[in-house]
This record gives structure tokens, C-alpha cells and sequence, in this order.
């Protein structure tokens, strides 16, 4: 992977994620159509099924599963793997888009539907758990490149973005938000660490002098 193009998606995708933040924040005194629209149409379309999909997805991706659970997990299963550096990369990386997530919470201060069926804290915008679904994605994507990382990894944010509208938590336009964010960290930070997390285990720093 070339360092200058990922460093350049990365900020052009976390740079379209704060733009998309003011847009549909400062640019709108109602929420846009589209969100409007999909919002309603999801809720008209809502089946049990749907949303117990969503219930898991819910778990999974927020609280103390996705805080603690599944960034300790994927770090332990790299340190397992004799890969630290990787782990260390995982590890910058999930820190980095959570932090990433909050400021904009804070900056934007969107409010969420009023149709929610679970409780969320503050800030609609973006959403942190697609952010991290997202971050999840990129990450495992970066350490192994592979097609079908990449499948699953699309798979795997779409779900997660559309749950997150199937409960009327999120707007669509949040998920589309945190997407960028996630995915966004993860590229910055591989552009800047990936020499060093591909660097061969037996390989000795030359002495300096």
C-alpha cells in the first residue's frame, strides 16, 4: 500500500465526515429529507425480526462489548500471534476513532429521532457504533489484505449502519458519518505506523553513529 494515498483518503474521508457534520447540523434548520424520509420509511417497514437483528447488533457494537470486549480480544489474538506490533496498531487505532467520534459529538451536538426504541447518550452525529464497526473493518483489512477482508468488512458496516436505523437511533446520514470516521483514523494511522508494524520480527535497528 502506498503511504501517500492512504494518508490522503484517510484525511479526505475524516474531512468529508466533518463537513457532512455541518452540513446536515449547521445547513439545516429541520433534519434533511433524506433522513426524514428514511427514517420513515424504516419505521413503516419495521418487522420483529428486523429489529432483534438490530438488538444484537446493538450489543455488540456499543458498551462496554465494544469498548473493552472486542478491542481486547483482537489485541490478545495479535500478542497470541507473536504480531505486537499489529496489536499495538489495533490497539492506537480503536483509542483513536473512539476519541475521533466524541469530539465530533460535542462539536455538532445533533440531536437524535424522537422515535428511538433504545436509550443512547448524547450527540446523533456520528455514529459510534458504525465508526466502529468501521474501525474494526479497516483495521483488519490493513493487517491482512485480502479480498474477502474487504467483503466482510463492508458487510459487516453496512449491517451495522442499518441496525443502527432500524432502532431509530441514528439518522442515515450519521451512519454514513461514522463510517468516514472510522475508516478514516484507520487509514491516518496506518499511513504513519505500517513500515513499522510490517517490519520483520527478526529485523535489528541499524546502531546510530
Amino acid at each position: 500500500m502506498d503511504r501517500r494515498m492512504l494518508l490522503w483518503w484517510g484525511v479526505g474521508l475524516l474531512a468529508l465526515a466533518t463537513a457532512l457534520g455541518a452540513l446536515v447540523v449547521f445547513a439545516y434548520p429541520e433534519t434533511p429529507g433524506f433522513d426524514r424520509w428514511w427514517n420513515e420509511m424504516i419505521a413503516a417497514a419495521r418487522a420483529d425480526g428486523m429489529v432483534d437483528f438490530a438488538l444484537v447488533l446493538n450489543w455488540i457494537g456499543g458498551g462496554w462489548v465494544a469498548i473493552f470486549a472486542v478491542p481486547l480480544l483482537t489485541i490478545i489474538a495479535l500478542v497470541l500471534a507473536r504480531r505486537w506490533r499489529s496489536a499495538a496498531f489495533a490497539a492506537l487505532c480503536f483509542a483513536a476513532s473512539a476519541g475521533a467520534v466524541q469530539l465530533l459529538k460535542l462539536l455538532f451536538g445533533r440531536a437524535r429521532p424522537d422515535d428511538m426504541l433504545v436509550a443512547s447518550d448524547y450527540g446523533s452525529f456520528p455514529s459510534g457504533h458504525t465508526a466502529n464497526a468501521a474501525t474494526i473493518a479497516l483495521v483488519v483489512w490493513v493487517l491482512f489484505p485480502r479480498v474477502w477482508t474487504a467483503i466482510l468488512g463492508v458487510l459487516w458496516v453496512l449491517a451495522m449502519a442499518l441496525s443502527r436505523t432500524f432502532l431509530s437511533v441514528h439518522w442515515a446520514s450519521d451512519t454514513l458519518g461514522g463510517a468516514l470516521v472510522g475508516a478514516g483514523v484507520v487509514l491516518v494511522l496506518a499511513a504513519w505506523l505500517l513500515p513499522w508494524v510490517r517490519q520483520p520480527r527478526s529485523e535489528v535497528a541499524a546502531p546510530i553513529g
